[in-house]
């Protein structure tokens, strides 16, 4: 494009979720319930150990006849269909780490080539928008050519690992082994530790399966809320009831989509359920999710014929506004707050409810789309590109986009909504440039994020960010054709040119035109007229 804009991604139709996963605690369990439940995940866990450090070994030269071998080892100590869900849950594990490994990957490239570009630019050189300058002295270009070495030995290392399929993978997280060597920081006893340790090492998913009863043969729950589970061979002493099965004192209810679980359920469609144990609550949980089919992408047209929301998106609020259809802001600005600080769980908890006000409000005004910018982060949070700027990192990398997202388009699918994407470039530049002004009053201050959410709005519509087409200077008049660029010609009530009207066009009187008033009279006193009126009489007539 012309100016220097990079060329802009056309709106998109967001697909809807193709899964539902639904949770729901297990109350009402015994000592002996617990204790098996216990028994059967750590056994299981050591297990799903076992195979994840033999799948790691195979690397890149992992088949299907190394998959059935590994399964075959593991059925003689569960069971086939527990086999089956260790084995496919190690294979997503690993393909996780793999995902990690070349986006870390990725990410000491790109430092990498930032390092070498701001290197080789003379010391205080200005740098622009889309690169930035070289470094302000010495000892700084002397510090980052240090760190170019550290980065590129950590490259070959990475890429070399890459090459040979090796991975790094840690059942538990992570997260949770790094702080066994931090327990006065964490404020946990090692006995805490070891029991959060020990729960998530453990292993009680199972895999549906469609045409059998209730959908999963492993972990079975019925429509009354009956869980049952298939205990694996070493355990089967411990079973209460028929075919080597357990069933669970209390029942379970979903309150969150239950009718559409119920009805799973009951036709023996496949669902797939986790279990799992919540230490420092001491509570346990079970998970339910199965797939659905991907909706069909309503075309653009039809979901904006409503209107649209746009929702712009910043560090602690969301700010919306609602366009009609000629891409005009119609009502007040809406913001919704949300905090981000805290646990995970608080942090999801807050984008829930701000999104749930958010599509209630969309729900209310009679609009079925809303537009959300297609914002991705990755090549931004690196510190080589943005050097001492700690509180500009910090505020891009807290910003939940793919959750948020992912969220929104969930929450927006079960409420009827359609959520739109569009391209991210420019939108609280020119929002702010051609909206806040003029939707700033004495009653009303609109902010430079509201005005982005007019921008993200129109572009949605197919309509340019700009408010007015503006007339050329020599002639600002209604020569040059319509002012507006929102309505289409034929919507009635479009500002357009003015409506000709025959006859002449100039604005003089013409001769044979009848005097409507009076001639004025000045107020000078010179100028006053006299009582008397000066006539001319005719010339005389002579011989």
């Amino acid at each position: 494009m012309d100016g220097g804009l990079r060329e802009l991604a056309a709106p998109f139709v967001v697909p809807g979720p193709s899964g539902v996963a639904i949770r729901t605690r297990l109350k009402r369990l015994t000592a002996a319930d617990e204790e098996v439940l216990r028994r059967v995940g750590a056994h299981l866990g050591a297990l799903a150990c076992r195979d994840l450090k033999a799948r790691c070994h195979d690397g890149l030269g992992h088949d299907a006849q190394a998959w059935a071998a590994r399964k075959r080892e593991l059925t003689p100590l569960s069971s086939a269909r527990w086999a089956g869900s260790i084995t496919k849950a190690t294979h997503e594990q690993w393909a996780l780490a793999r995902r990690g490994a070349l986006a870390h990957l990725q990410s000491l490239q790109a430092g990498v080539r930032m390092l070498r570009h701001r290197l080789s630019l003379p010391l205080g050189q200005k740098g622009g928008k889309r690169a930035p300058g070289g470094y302000r002295s010495r000892r700084e270009w002397h510090a980052k050519a240090r760190r170019l070495r550290v980065l590129e030995d950590r490259l070959a290392r990475e890429r070399a690992a890459w090459e040979a399929g090796r991975v790094r993978v840690v059942r538990g997280g992570r997260r949770l082994a790094r702080m066994r060597h931090q327990l006065p920081a964490a404020r946990l006893t090692e006995d805490q530790w070891r029991a959060r340790w020990e729960a998530e090492r453990w292993f009680l998913r199972a895999d549906g399966e469609s045409g059998k009863r209730y959908g999963n043969e492993t972990i079975r729950i019925s429509p009354d809320g009956e869980v049952s589970l298939r205990l694996p061979a070493p355990l089967k002493q411990l079973a209460n009831a028929p075919h080597g099965r357990y069933v669970l004192t209390g029942r379970v209810r979903f309150a969150h989509r239950g009718p559409e679980w119920a009805d799973r359920v009951a036709a023996n469609r496949a669902v797939a359920y986790r279990i799992h144990h919540d230490v420092q609550r001491g509570r346990w949980y079970v998970t339910a999710s199965w797939q659905q089919p991907v909706s069909q992408p309503v075309p653009l047209a039809a979901v904006l014929a409503d209107g649209v929301i746009g929702v712009d998106m910043n560090a602690d609020h969301l700010a919306a506004w609602r366009l009609d259809v000629h891409g005009n802001p119609t009502g007040t600005p809406r913001r919704f707050s949300y905090d981000l600080t805290g646990t995970a769980g608080h942090r999801d908890a807050q984008l829930r409810h701000t999104l749930t006000r958010l599509l209630n409000w969309a729900r209310a005004c009679g609009v079925r789309a809303i537009a959300v910018e297609d914002l991705d982060f990755t090549a931004e949070k690196t510190r080589e590109k943005h050097g001492g700027r700690r509180r500009f990192r910090r505020l891009i990398a807290g910003l939940p986009t793919g959750r948020l997202r992912a969220r929104l388009v969930s929450m927006a699918d079960a409420m009827g909504l359609t959520v739109i994407a569009v391209d991210p470039a420019y939108t609280s530049k020119w929002g702010a440039q051609h909206w806040q002004k003029p939707l700033t009053s004495t009653t009303r201050k609109t902010t430079r994020h509201d005005a982005a959410s007019i921008a993200i709005g129109r572009r949605a519509q197919g309509y340019p960010l700009r408010r007015r087409t503006t007339a050329p200077r020599t002639h600002q008049s209604d020569g040059c054709g319509h002012r507006i660029v929102q309505a289409a010609p034929d919507v009635p009530g479009r500002e357009g040119p003015r409506r000709r009207l025959p006859g002449p066009r100039t604005r003089s009187v013409s001769p044979d035109a009848e005097r409507t008033r009076a001639t004025r009279t000045p107020t000078t006193v010179r100028g006053v007229r006299g009582e008397r009126e000066w006539v001319q009489n005719p010339l005389l007539l002579t011989d």
